[in-house]
């Protein structure tokens, strides 16, 4: 199991690819077999899933309805935009372009370890995304994580 956390910035070569930070390569469990899926995240990034937590989060979409309008839109969505990608020699990730372009991402892209995958911004998305939060930090943790009565 991954558990990502932490954030850098890496350059992205020419032909698309970055290498996985290394504070984040050392959490990558041996079942995901150094591949990836990428597909298209929220709030234009990115979500990068080791292929072992992407099997997880495969098994919750088989679970889903068929009947149901809204399941069935999720997973044509996700599935259409997902590929599968191996790391290379140098640990690096190949992004494909077609999601490259819709996160926006040009020569840099920030990583962020968010648990189980890796978000990919365009680093001034990710600055202009934390900058339109209109409540701050510490209301946020206190509505997620709530009041502990002692």
């Amino acid at each position: 199991m991954s558990s990502f956390k932490g954030s850098d910035t890496y350059v992205v070569d020419a032909k698309g690819r970055v290498s996985i930070p290394s504070k984040m390569r050392k959490n990558i469990d041996p079942a995901a077999n150094l591949t990836f899926v990428v597909t298209r995240g929220l709030e234009k990034c990115l979500y990068a899933y080791p292929l072992d937590e992407w099997r997880r989060l495969e098994e919750s979409i088989r679970s889903l309805s068929q009947s149901n309008e809204k399941d069935r839109y999720f997973a044509r969505t996700l599935m259409q935009w997902s590929e599968e990608v191996q790391l290379d020699s140098q640990f690096r990730l190949l992004i494909p372009k077609s999601l490259m372009d819709f996160a926006e991402i040009g020569k840099e892209v920030f990583f962020i370890g968010v648990l189980d995958h890796i978000e990919l911004w365009k680093p001034e998305n990710f600055k202009k995304y934390i900058e339109s939060k209109k409540e701050s930090y510490e209301k946020v943790v206190e509505h997620v994580m709530g009041t502990k009565k002692q």
